[in-house]
């Protein structure tokens, strides 16, 4: 299936698509490729915001910005959320809701890259709008779509994890 149209799709049926993407064995190498997309994207997004502060404050030049931004999202961000997944899958097993970490990491990197549409328009709007209500509302609605994404994920992986003892 489509990498895009699966996109579109988990705006209508999160649970859908996660539990589909989670079928058959897990992927370590699938999940790491989804991570990075959905990092790069975001690391595209921030392009806008750098390029409008840039503009307005000289002192820090574009390239250094955008560096910056590079080492964050593309070596920094990734470890972050693996550290994630892993304090989710430790937070399930806490409530006795078990799930196999590759499953809780698929579905969390999952919701990251199904969200960056979102975090795509967050960055239009800081590099257009600058800072105000527009930005901080598109990352706000931005930032709920991961965490309802997430939970659909945490939830499809807990099945998977059952139907995969059973």
């Amino acid at each position: 299936m489509s990498l895009v149209l699966d996109i579109i799709r988990t705006y209508r049926a999160p649970r859908e698509v996660q539990s589909r993407r989670m079928a058959g064995p897990p992927r370590e190498d699938r999940a790491l490729a989804v991570l990075m997309g959905a990092c790069f994207l975001i690391f595209v997004a921030q392009w806008p915001r750098l390029s409008r502060e840039a503009f307005l404050d000289p002192t820090i030049p574009f390239d250094a910005r955008m560096a910056g931004a590079l080492f964050a999202w593309i070596m920094i961000m990734p470890l972050a959320f693996y550290a994630l997944s892993l304090i989710l899958q430790a937070g399930l097993a806490v409530f006795g809701k078990r799930a196999p970490g590759a499953r809780v990491r698929a579905g969390l990197f999952w919701a990251l890259l199904a969200s960056t549409p979102l975090w795509l328009l967050t960055g239009l709007m800081a590099g257009f709008a600058g800072d105000g209500a527009g930005p901080a509302l598109t990352g706000a609605l931005a930032l709920a779509a991961f965490v309802i994404f997430a939970a659909f994920g945490l939830v499809a992986a807990r099945q998977a994890g059952q139907e995969a003892r059973a």
